[in-house]
């Protein structure tokens, strides 16, 4: 299926591993030019080399997404560089667990200021994008952890901010043709990811975060990335402000 993405231009936070990185080299297969932010610096380079292989344009920048000014800097330098910016993908989280004040803190500023910063300033460059090319794109990674709750952690109600956030967003940009929508995973592994580093440090919990999966398995990166790319696309032109959850079906809630 041609998803008509070829040419567009994605800027993507945290796009250097697992999902982030599964979501750019889609894009960049589907021939979306595609920049990408992480902290590590090596990371970035080795990811832009392979978005450049694919044969698309291709940047990247060790970037601190807590750092406000800075992130902005970054996007409309990416937006320079690519030639503009149809396509936004906020996948960056800080992951902090527990109720302690300072998790809080850290996802909120990471989560959701990051998400706040990177669309004030890519904004204009997706406008543009809508008015000129019919549609443009916001997609945020955000958690089933939204609405699951075993514990007063504070990251299933940040996520739960980004959803509400989408939806206004959603709303509010819809006759200028600039579309937001959210993909929520459930649990997703990868090497080196969260997932990974409990099954070697915590097998029991893994093993019971395993059997809590109807399907016997966790997600891979890529089947996330492939929910987001779709929802990014010309082919979702009509699809805003939707909460899709690729979950395996770990969650018991019904979503009408």
């Amino acid at each position: 299926m041609d998803l008509q993405l070829k040419g567009k231009n994605a800027v993507i936070l945290g796009g250097t591993r697992g999902i982030g990185r599964a979501i750019a080299d889609t894009l960049a297969a589907e021939g979306a030019n595609v920049a990408v932010c992480a902290r590590n610096a090596e990371q970035v380079a080795e990811t832009v080399a392979a978005l450049k292989a694919a044969g698309v344009k291709a940047s990247g920048a060790s970037v601190d997404i807590m750092d406000g000014e800075a992130l902005k800097r970054w996007i409309g330098e990416a937006a320079e560089e690519l030639g503009g910016i149809d396509i936004l993908v906020s996948n960056a989280g800080a992951m902090a667990q527990g109720g302690s004040a300072e998790s809080w803190e850290q996802n909120f500023k990471l989560d959701v200021l990051g998400l706040v910063n990177a669309f004030d300033a890519a904004k204009p460059h997706l406008l543009k994008a809508a008015e000129d090319k019919g549609d443009a794109a916001v997609v945020i990674i955000a958690s089933v952890s939204a609405a699951e709750a075993d514990n007063a952690s504070s990251y299933g109600p940040i996520k739960a901010a980004l959803i509400h956030a989408a939806k206004g967003m959603a709303r509010q940009y819809a006759a200028r043709h600039l579309r937001t929508n959210v993909v929520s995973p459930g649990t997703v592994y990868f090497e080196g990811g969260v997932w990974n580093m409990v099954e070697k440090n915590m097998p029991d919990m893994f093993k019971g975060a395993m059997e809590r999966n109807p399907m016997g398995r966790m997600a891979t990166p890529q089947e996330i990335a492939s929910a987001a790319v779709f929802l990014a696309s010309p082919l979702s032109a009509f699809t805003s402000g939707i909460n899709m959850l690729v979950d395996g079906s770990i969650s018991r809630r019904v979503n009408f």
